[in-house]
């Protein structure tokens, strides 16, 4: 064997984000893991957003006398064209006017400096250097301000221009003690901000329960008006809620700090007016899951939804997004961008995705799990992951831009019997 092969011992960086995430689950500490990593209750939600790229639909059979007679369950599988000059694939997308070098984006997710390095600024250089869109969750380690200014420091000198950036919130039960944090984001740059509407409470979240995660000394929460230096960090009010043993307990936790929680009274008309009434930032609704509701949407006049199930951490008993995807997708019409966040480990996954009727996919705890892996660099890494394996999977799918991969693209072939379907 030739020396140089024989001898050869480069250590090669992670080629799958599976890898990326086992890199970061040995560096952090294990409750910071299992903080980002967890779901709510059994952990269905969680597995079922990862699971169900491979798997489209599963239903039974039924006699007359209603009775299970047998199960079915589909392999979801592209079915690839040839003969189609790939010599130039495009991976670019437009989402709200902003041409992105992919069709992925960074989703929100809270105390990104845990997870390590510099967190969400870390984060935000990355978005900027490879020209991706970034959301940044006002429970951020960093200051809005901070964050929204990479795109200044970093961009300006590129001459490609510099991403949108958006601002997630959460409105209190008081909607005015919302205000300042959306004219902040307005005032610093946000393209848009993304209501989160999917937490009237917090899931039953049993990992941080049996140990919650504070911050550490010297680490705070900049975004929000509550998040003051103190002795000692304590969960937040939405958390002690969720620790609540009986109704009397978490009535009167209600009614003594209730107006600092989520908001649980949300509604249609009057949210969305109120929003209108005091930003002139887009506004994207994060936590859909019907189709009833991304007809709602369209017809409040909202700018975009994102197709979310909070990363499993939620209602456990919900499907996946790429499941509940097909019926919104075909509710919006493409009246509005239909953004899918959650479960999204490959460039595959974006392929059946965009496939299935989305626009634009997050990624969140692969963005986190490079952070650990890497800093900015770790970062990076998950992106030109997600690149080539898009990039290549449209190659060999036959397929040179995202306008091509339609649904007809994508297959199933049940396990109970032989063949392929076409969608």
């Amino acid at each position: 064997m030739p020396h140089s092969l024989a001898r050869c011992h480069i250590p090669l960086s992670p080629l799958t984000l599976r890898e990326v995430e086992n890199a970061a689950k040995d560096r952090l500490p294990r409750h910071i893991y299992d903080f980002y990593a967890s779901g709510s209750d059994n952990q269905l939600a969680v597995s079922r957003n990862e699971e169900a790229f491979e798997r489209h639909v599963a239903f039974a059979t039924v006699s007359r006398f209603f009775e299970i007679v047998s199960n079915f369950s589909f392999r979801l599988c592209i079915r690839p064209r040839v003969l189609v000059d790939v010599s130039e694939v495009d991976t670019t997308a437009k989402i709200l006017g902003w041409e992105s070098s992919l069709p992925i984006g960074v989703a929100p997710s809270a105390m990104q400096r845990l997870a390590g390095g510099e967190g969400e600024m870390d984060i935000a250089n990355a978005a900027v250097n490879m020209r991706l869109n970034l959301t940044l969750s006002s429970q951020s380690t960093t200051s809005l301000e901070s964050v929204v200014q990479t795109r200044e420091t970093v961009g300006s000198g590129s001459g490609i221009g510099t991403p949108p950036f958006w601002m997630q919130i959460y409105l209190y039960e008081d909607v005015q003690k919302s205000v300042g944090l959306i004219r902040r984001a307005e005032a610093a740059g946000y393209q848009a901000f993304v209501l989160t509407v999917d937490t009237p409470v917090l899931g039953n979240r049993l990992n941080e329960r049996k140990t919650a995660v504070v911050l550490p000394r010297g680490m705070s929460l900049p975004n929000l008006e509550a998040a003051k230096p103190t002795s000692k960090s304590q969960p937040s009010v939405n958390r002690l809620l969720m620790n609540a043993r009986s109704a009397d307990e978490a009535k009167a936790l209600r009614a003594a700090v209730g107006s600092k929680m989520h908001s649980s009274s949300l509604t249609w008309t009057r949210t969305i007016e109120f929003l209108r009434s005091v930003t002139k930032m887009k506004i994207i609704l994060k936590g859909i899951m019907t189709a009833e509701d991304a007809s709602l949407a369209v017809q409040h006049g909202v700018d975009g939804i994102i197709v979310s199930n909070h990363g499993g951490r939620q209602l456990d008993a919900t499907c996946s997004t790429i499941e509940a995807l097909p019926e919104i997708a075909t509710a919006v019409r493409r009246a509005i961008p239909v953004i899918l966040d959650g479960g999204i480990r490959s460039g595959t996954d974006v392929f059946k995705a965009l496939a299935l009727g989305a626009d634009f996919v997050l990624v969140g705890r692969p963005a986190l799990w490079g952070l650990a892996y890497n800093g900015r660099e770790g970062v990076e890494t998950v992106i030109n992951i997600l690149e080539r394996e898009l990039s290549r999977t449209m190659a060999l799918a036959g397929v040179r831009n995202l306008g091509e991969i339609t649904r007809d693209r994508l297959g199933v072939v049940s396990r109970s019997g032989f063949g392929i379907s076409k969608l």
